[in-house]
């Protein structure tokens, strides 16, 4: 069928996640299907109505770009929706095991003055992280209108995620091993390994979505 063949040329020109990208794939398909029966309901053949469907339709290289911006700007929602959740969730997570398990005098005394401004920065760079997926999601879903590039906005949120990881990364081990034997806290086994668990989980979430924005807003540029 000739629907078929181009629907199936439709789906190979998109890149995006599989969901979102076989909803388009299938409402494309139902919308063919539609004018192709109303066509042959007025007494046009079969293959004649499926012909003139798809070129009322347009021709693939003609709507993949609209398709593909959607996809784009889905995968960006995904992402900032997830840094927009899970980097607080990640500050408030260890800001609550810091009261629970409070650091010693001792440990406290034992701190270079470097410490206490590595911290904070880390702080800040998360919380900057988790401020800008939110600010981002907004912009490719209520702001769309205002927002003529999503593929921008989708891919400087995959760069932002591996820049900004290795930054955390970086000063987490600072003030982990920074600060000689003297431990930071009373941190006890259990409770510091579930809470590296759920941190390495939401990374890996975060590295995950960032190399799919980067890799759908490359297959963007080549629809476009």
């Amino acid at each position: 069928m000739l629907i078929d063949d181009y629907v199936a040329e439709l789906d190979d020109a998109l890149a995006g996640p599989h969901g979102p990208k076989r909803d388009l794939v299938v409402e494309a398909r139902d919308s063919l299907l539609d004018t192709a029966e109303a066509l042959e309901a007025e007494g046009l053949g079969r293959a004649e109505a499926e012909r003139l469907a798809v070129t009322e339709f347009g021709a693939v290289a003609e709507i993949a770009p609209g398709y593909q911006a959607e996809l784009t700007a889905h995968s960006g929602r995904r992402l900032g929706l997830l840094l927009f959740v899970s980097v607080p969730i990640t500050v408030a997570m260890w800001s609550v095991l810091w009261r629970l398990y409070p650091a010693t005098e001792q440990a406290w005394a034992s701190q270079p003055a470097w410490w206490p401004v590595v911290s904070r920065l880390l702080d800040v760079v998360q919380l900057g992280v988790g401020v800008y997926g939110g600010l981002v999601t907004f912009a490719l879903s209520r702001g769309s209108r205002w927002i003529r590039r999503p593929r921008l906005a989708t891919r400087s949120l995959g760069v932002l995620v591996w820049t900004a990881l290795p930054v955390t990364f970086g000063l987490s081990l600072v003030l982990s091993y920074g600060t000689g034997a003297a431990s930071p806290n009373t941190l006890t086994a259990l409770p510091a390994l579930l809470a590296n668990l759920v941190t390495l989980a939401m990374w890996g979430l975060q590295v995950y979505g960032a190399t799919r924005c980067v890799r759908i807003t490359r297959a963007s540029v080549r629809t476009a």
